[in-house]
């Protein structure tokens, strides 16, 4: 990917209020300036073109793409937004992710985020995928359906537990109400890819909604 490419982030009023009263640190090498400073994201392993094969079986999704390898500054950045609630680094990763879309844009009509379960969504006050995912809907002009899932299982983390642990613990954890995703080809959205558990989970439950295909796009792939 064309680092050249990435444009720098044009915070709002409000992040430049927050920036003015907590003056951003880097969250990876903490030089004062921005949260995550542009030596740092130069160090980010981003990947390039061909995708590179991220499940063994893709099924049941078309497809599986992310943005860069899960470490160093990059892992550093989605930890603070993720569980420090560093919600100002969601203008920056969400560019990563629209650059990853521009590299080779996908065939689909509707952007879905990975959902919270409500207790863990009142926990953390906002879910880091759809605040990606609404940056990629901004720049990329696609609709997005931030209801299209529901998670009706408060799982335990994923984080620690085994590749057949993870399929378990997402079993039956998604539903699809309504008809929001009838005949879509949809885009799940979500921070980091691991196993890939997640998304096949979601991306059985919105078939069977009645999605058309699905396909998978993660920050970082771990």
């Amino acid at each position: 990917m064309d680092r050249a490419r990435r444009p720098g982030h044009r915070p709002s009023l409000a992040h430049a209020l927050f920036d003015l009263l907590f003056p951003p640190r880097c969250v990876a090498c903490h030089i004062p300036g921005a949260w995550l400073c542009t030596a740092c994201i130069d160090q980010i392993a981003f990947y390039e073109r061909p995708w590179p094969a991220l499940l063994e079986d893709g099924f049941p999704l078309h497809g599986v793409r992310a943005a860069a390898h899960y470490s160093g500054a990059l892992r550093e950045a989605i930890h603070a937004f993720k569980y420090k609630g560093l919600r100002a680094l969601g203008g920056t990763l969400g560019e990563m992710l629209s650059d990853c879309w521009d590299a080779d844009p996908l065939p689909v009509d509707v952007i879905v985020p990975v959902p919270l379960h409500a207790v863990r969504l009142r926990e953390r006050g906002y879910n880091q995928s759809v605040l990606l995912a609404r940056q990629l809907a901004r720049h990329s002009g696609l609709a997005i359906e931030e209801g299209g899932l529901v998670r009706v299982a408060a799982t335990v983390p994923q984080v620690g537990l085994t590749t057949a642990q993870r399929a378990e613990n997402v079993r039956d954890a998604f539903r699809s109400p309504g008809s929001a995703l009838q005949g879509c080809r949809v885009l799940l959205v979500d921070d980091v890819l691991t196993t890939g558990a997640t998304l096949r989970a979601c991306a059985q439950t919105a078939l069977a909604g009645g999605a058309s295909a699905v396909w998978g796009l993660a920050l970082a792939h771990d």
